[in-house]
């Protein structure tokens, strides 16, 4: 292998990524967390957000994942996606409804757990709608 990463990012739909990049930065259940070459073997869940992928050369591409699992081996760093597309093709639009959806359940919610459950819901899609307009091309402010 070429000095450098080897990144996968794989969803049911289509193999999103397959390249050799410098590092890779990924949502991780717990937070979001980089993984260059010679990194510790893992495995964790994904929540939804961005991938930022650092190239050679400081250029950098962004892709949205929604969740999955992301595995560091000594081979690289497969992500295997519920969903996952380049940003470009990330659908704004479809947030919004899933956060308009996500409120009117809050609002019909009924008991403590269910409200609970509910406005973790609509917290983590309104984070990432925050997030998602602070990517520039391919950085994340």
């Amino acid at each position: 292998m070429a000095e450098g990463l080897q990144i996968d990012i794989v969803s049911p739909e289509r193999l999103v990524l397959s390249e050799t990049v410098v590092s890779v930065t990924v949502p991780g259940k717990e937070g979001y967390f980089t993984v260059m070459d010679d990194h510790a073997p893992f495995m964790t869940t994904l929540k939804p957000g961005f991938i930022t992928v650092a190239k050679s050369g400081g250029a950098a591409d962004v892709y949205f994942v929604k969740g999955g699992f992301a595995d560091v081996s000594a081979s690289g760093l497969t992500i295997l996606a519920e969903q996952s597309v380049p940003f470009s093709e990330f659908d704004h639009g479809d947030l919004q409804e899933q956060i308009k959806a996500a409120e009117e359940e809050l609002n019909r919610a009924a008991t403590p757990e269910d409200k609970s459950y509910a406005q973790e819901v609509v917290s983590a899609l309104l984070n990432l709608a925050i997030e998602s307009q602070h990517i520039d091309g391919a950085h994340v402010h």
